[in-house]
């Protein structure tokens, strides 16, 4: 049998195990994993390279999926390689199965990402590719890597495209190799209802290479990757044309494919015939599941070839380590995902500044301390401060990956994907800047950094209405309550999904950023303050009291016979400080708290939350956004003082006298509270 035809057998079994998946689980996408088959195909026997024995191995390319409804075609392939059962594939869709419907990164099976909304995906392979770049530039040809991506119709229109291709373009990642699979199909209509965009021109003029060929052709795929691999200054997109749904007929055996009703539902219910179809792809409907003789020597054969390549690149990286052992104990170091070790006494932070100009310290120290950090910022870093760090590097240009930040442009969402990407790649500690306001245009990667357990640092500076006279479409009110719910949502393993700090001075500040490269489980969220805030008082040291705040809320000033506990996170707490100090001479007697994580408070034990705030006593929050911040700590014998609606462009202090944000306010607020 000769190899078109091997190829194409395989490209087939692929095809009737995707389709038989949903045909199974009554639920699915097959058309789309039909079409895009024989790419998969031959990236996976010829050209990804990988180490069957040991799928985490760093050198490794990877592959990421962006269509996540195109699961079927990615398990059905990774079973060829043996990383899923034909079991696990009929379990599509269960309850408890490794194969969910959208796929969920899982290294050791071959998924590199979860795969979610549409245009995520390919973004992050460009920050894979970045990171590729980074640790090439620290360690030579031993992390030479090629990273692949498949994208979709849909991922191609959603906006995130042009961030993702225009930072892909401008430094030149030619060490990615896009796949679009162009078929015309969306899920309820055709491409050319809703988009007459010359794709190949746009890429071009973004700077990539642009191959067209017929998609479901196996040797134009194989010359194209193989230019693709050859190219040496731009990333690669190969636009193939292929066939949505190839291979399905119906009940007489005409062709049921290029059509919208197999983008989102069984054969079955599109009005194709599922047994004629397996039967026209070779195989047999009463035992769908299974894996050809000659496609299992085909990937056989794949697994003999990888071997004898891996152990020539690990022999050459055994050999470099030996020449190189302080880079050596260095890669291993950077990639252990363990925290770096910090020398945090070298953090000098001044006295009464904003939190986002602490930030700025302790990022200008990792800068010196954290090789494997890379900062990046949305076209705001001398406001976000994440400057601090720049100032110690330099940032990524075309050619040169020696520095560590990345100018991701005015693109929230794209920078955050692409620092996704960075963390999925390994061996590199991703954070990003920008205003607090704008993390609504980063919510669904925050969310996916959530859902994967990234620890990605979400640096987030202008907290709050004092923003000032740039008025309310620059002032966080209601995003601080959503992003807190992250905090009260539980990952996979029971832990909160994400770790959010609002730290209430620059020492506060220094620990929020120990607690944040201190986690390695979850993504970090600091929310930091434009303006400059008082430090809280200090009992013996402010730098060592503040440690505290690990516990996520703590007692500030402290009376055992407090009449009232008020507490805030932020720069709130200063405002308690000087509400405290009238209540005190009217012969009330207060603690404060400050509460920089409601979320990791909420998970020490109780006894040491009622030492915080004691059941039965008053209870005061302030909060500059919603309510509902401090509702859940406040409870039904208190009363929270925060904002109801947007804010007004005026100067902070202004602000702060007419929305009651003042000690004078506070005074009041709690008196009528006891009374």
């Amino acid at each position: 049998m000769n190899d078109s035809i091997v190829m194409n057998k395989a490209a087939d079994n692929i095809r009737i195990l995707a389709a038989s998946m949903v045909e199974k689980a009554k639920s699915g996408h097959p058309g789309g994993a039909m079409g895009g088959a024989d790419f998969a195909n031959v990236l996976f026997s010829e050209f990804l390279v990988f180490d069957p024995a040991n799928p985490e191995w760093e050198g490794r390319d990877r592959f990421f999926l962006d269509p996540g409804h195109m699961s079927p075609m990615l398990y059905s392939v990774l079973a060829l390689t043996g990383k899923y059962s034909l079991d696990e594939l009929k379990q599509f869709r269960q309850w408890g199965s490794p194969t969910p419907g959208h796929p969920e990164v899982d290294i050791k099976r071959g998924v590199e990402n979860t795969s979610g909304p549409l245009g995520q995906g390919h973004t992050y392979a460009v920050g894979a590719a970045i990171a590729a770049k980074f640790l090439k530039a620290r360690f030579g040809e031993v992390m030479n890597q090629t990273i692949y991506s498949f994208i979709s119709d849909g991922g191609i229109q959603e906006e995130i495209s042009q961030g993702a291709g225009r930072v892909a373009g401008t430094l030149g990642l030619d060490n990615l190799i896009m796949f679009y699979d162009s078929n015309n199909i969306q899920l309820s209509t055709k491409v050319d209802e809703v988009d007459s965009e010359n794709v190949a021109m746009k890429y071009e003029a973004w700077g990539w290479k642009v191959i067209t060929i017929n998609g479901n052709d196996v040797a134009e795929i194989r010359a194209a990757l193989t230019a693709a691999k050859a190219e040496t200054e731009k990333p690669t997109l190969i636009i193939g044309n292929t066939l949505m749904g190839k291979g399905a007929v119906d009940a007489a055996n005409g062709c049921y494919a290029n059509k919208v009703s197999t983008h989102g539902q069984p054969l079955t219910a599109a009005g194709a015939s599922i047994e004629n179809t397996i039967k026209n792809l070779g195989g047999n409907p009463d035992e769908p599941f299974a894996i050809f003789p000659e496609v299992a020597a085909l990937y056989a054969k794949r697994a003999e070839e990888l071997k004898v390549i891996v152990a020539e690149k690990k022999a050459a990286k055994a050999a470099w380590a030996k020449e190189n052992p302080e880079l050596a104990a260095k890669m291993e170091t950077f990639f252990s995902g363990k925290a770096p070790v910090i020398d945090w006494s070298a953090v000098e932070q001044k006295a009464n500044q904003a939190t986002r100009t602490a930030s700025a310290t302790v990022l200008s120290v990792l800068a010196t301390q954290v090789e494997n950090m890379v900062v990046s910022s949305a076209d705001l870093s001398n406001s976000d401060k994440t400057d601090g760090f720049l100032k110690k590097t330099h940032a990524f240009v075309k050619g040169d990956f020696s520095g560590a930040f990345f100018q991701a442009g005015v693109s929230e969402l794209t920078m955050a994907c692409v620092c996704i990407g960075m963390a999925l790649h390994g061996g590199v500690i991703p954070a990003c800047g920008t205003f607090f306001v704008f993390s609504d245009y980063m919510k669904p990667a925050i969310r996916m950094a959530a859902l994967m357990e990234l620890p990605v640092k979400f640096i987030w500076s202008h907290d709050a209405f004092r923003v000032g006279e740039d008025g309310p479409t620059h002032e966080p009110v209601e995003q601080e309550a959503q992003i807190r719910l992250m905090e009260k949502l539980k990952n996979h393993k029971g832990h909160n999904s994400m770790l959010v700090l609002r730290p209430a001075d620059v020492q506060e500040t220094t620990v929020a950023w120990k607690m944040a490269m201190e986690n390695t489980a979850t993504p970090t969220g600091l929310i930091l303050s434009r303006q400059n805030i008082k430090d809280l008082p200090a009992v013996n040291c402010r730098a060592t009291e503040a440690l505290q705040a690990e516990k996520g809320a703590y007692v500030v000033e402290a009376d055992a016979n407090a009449d009232v506990v008020l507490l805030a996170s932020g720069s709130e707490v200063s405002t308690l400080v000087e509400g405290a100090a009238l209540l005190r001479a009217d012969g009330i007697k207060v603690s404060i708290v400050s509460v920089p994580s409601e979320g990791l408070f909420r998970s020490q034990p109780k006894a040491y939350q009622e030492s915080v705030i004691p059941s039965g006593k008053k209870v005061f929050g302030l909060t500059a956004g919603l309510p509902v911040n401090l509702e859940g700590l406040v409870g039904s014998n208190g009363k929270v003082w925060g904002l109801e609606s947007f804010g007004f462009s005026a100067p902070y202090t202004v602000l702060d006298e007419k929305l009651g944000f003042t000690g004078a306010n506070v005074y009041k607020q709690v008196k009528e509270l006891l009374a």
